[in-house]
């Protein structure tokens, strides 16, 4: 795996194991990769993963069985796109607001064009929408791990 400069490792891994449990990698109630297997096929430190995982503990995505491994929480895939539905309201939105805002783009230009984005996601694979460091309050959002967002960053202050 190849990590990013901008983001703690740690949070890095969790949202790929997000990632893989909302690809259904992993089921409800499945076990998941050991700690020490997660960290030998990504090529990171054991604490690094540890750290990763604790995470994902506390917001009760993964949950442990005594002596039996980590295992993927029954609810999941709902925690998981609600947080990622909170962090792209929270933190994209404004600023993608405020960017079409600048570029005069009107709202009858936005819907036209975002029915017909919707329309070409909807005859394809669905698109990956990526959080990345969802647990920090600088989260920003891709819709893609190889594509830059589609609006750039706004220098302006908010």
């Amino acid at each position: 795996m190849i990590f990013r400069e901008t983001s703690p490792i740690y949070l890095q891994i969790a949202e790929r194991l997000m990632d893989e449990i909302l690809a259904g990698k992993y089921a409800p109630d499945e076990r998941i990769p050991g700690v020490r297997d997660y960290s030998v096929q990504l090529q990171v430190n054991v604490n690094t993963t540890t750290k990763a995982f604790d995470q994902l503990r506390q917001r009760g995505i993964i949950y442990d069985r005594r002596g039996l491994g980590s295992f993927v929480s029954i609810d999941a895939r709902e925690r998981i796109l609600e947080l990622r539905r909170n962090a792209f309201f929270r933190e994209s939105l404004p600023h993608l607001a405020r960017t079409i805002r600048q570029l005069g783009i009107s709202d009858e230009e936005l819907l036209q064009r975002l029915k017909a984005e919707m329309a070409d996601a909807g005859s394809g694979p669905t698109p990956s929408i990526r959080v990345f460091h969802f647990f920090s309050p600088s989260s920003h959002i891709s819709l893609s791990p190889n594509h830059p967002p589609r609006f750039p960053p706004c220098d302006t202050p908010s």
